[in-house]
């Protein structure tokens, strides 16, 4: 099989691409203006997001008090916060069907000026698509995981100090093993997409029993990075046990407690660790980006919005 695939595309090692960092950097150029507006919108998403459960926390007081009045501003912050969400994917859609086009049709010249397989000219077009999921997909999400992360962990720093110390100490450990998880991550995306570029040309000349050790070997892969996502799924989830036994062993011991107050931490507590859960998945995503940078060439320079 070795022989025979290496008439199709040449490995990682062989390849001179340029960073992932590198390509981001040349789409955000290229289209500043309109990435710009779509930055924006997810920035107001942010802010609407984490003040929403200090409103609902001050809404359910005010429920409890009578005072319908102030309590019904909160389902203005709510319809805020949905009018905002429907606005950015409206524009979103406009946006990074144009870029994608644009890249596509660049990765492709490209390949051809080097010489590269139809076979690895296909999958790489393919792959680009995975620099615009990361501004369309990736990137709101992670800035709405970092926003809503730090933001959470501040608030309750503010309005219950224990809470908020552990979540900061839960915060930096997990930030020091991210680099290691990333690593790994990027290896076995390394292995999986040398074999995506060989399948157009596998599925064109090669037997039976090549085929299947051909997906035998990218389902294994898959696996693997399935349980080390599921591996942090569960540490996350033992994360999030313990910084909640704690949140309500402590307010529990909090005479004349408010109920906002009560559901205001529930709330910060809850998206902090929503939000922890997101890590591991969006390092994920930038490992797989790390790896394509070094495959892909949408040959950006000198691109304008």
């Amino acid at each position: 099989m070795t022989a025979h695939c290496s008439t199709h595309a040449a490995p990682l090692s062989q390849i001179g691409r340029q960073s992932a960092a590198k390509t981001l950097k040349g789409i955000a150029r290229a289209y500043a203006g309109k990435l710009s507006l779509t930055l924006s919108l997810v920035a107001a998403e942010n802010i609407l997001l984490l003040a929403y459960p200090l409103f609902a926390g001050f809404a359910v007081n005010a429920i409890l008090r009578g005072d319908t009045t102030k309590a019904v501003w909160y389902a203005g912050v709510v319809l805020s916060f949905w009018l905002v969400g429907a606005l950015r994917r409206s524009v979103d859609t406009r946006t990074f069907t144009r870029i994608y086009a644009d890249l596509a049709v660049g990765v492709v010249v490209n390949e051809r000026l080097q010489g590269q397989s139809t076979s690895a000219s296909a999958a790489r077009a393919v792959l680009a698509r995975e620099f615009i999921d990361f501004f369309e997909k990736h990137l709101p999400i992670m800035a709405t995981a970092i926003a809503s992360l730090f933001g959470a962990a501040i608030m309750l720093v503010i309005i219950e100090p224990w809470i908020g110390v552990a979540s900061l100490v839960v915060l930096m450990l997990c930030l020091g093993w991210l680099p290691r998880f990333a690593r790994r991550n990027q290896t076995l995306h390394e292995r999986l997409n040398d074999r995506l570029e060989l399948e157009i040309g596998l599925v064109q000349r090669a037997g039976p029993r090549t085929l299947l050790r051909h997906y035998t070997v990218l389902s294994k892969l898959r696996i693997w990075l399935s349980d080390r996502e599921a591996s942090a799924y569960l540490f996350n989830g033992v994360v999030a046990a313990v910084l909640f036994g704690l949140a309500i062993t402590l307010m529990a011991s909090t005479p004349s407690i408010e109920a906002g107050h009560v559901y205001a931490v529930m709330t910060y507590l809850w998206t902090f660790v929503s939000s922890l859960d997101e890590a591991p998945v969006m390092v994920d995503q930038m490992a797989r980006l790390g790896d394509i940078g070094k495959r892909v060439d949408p040959g950006l320079e000198g691109e304008a919005d």
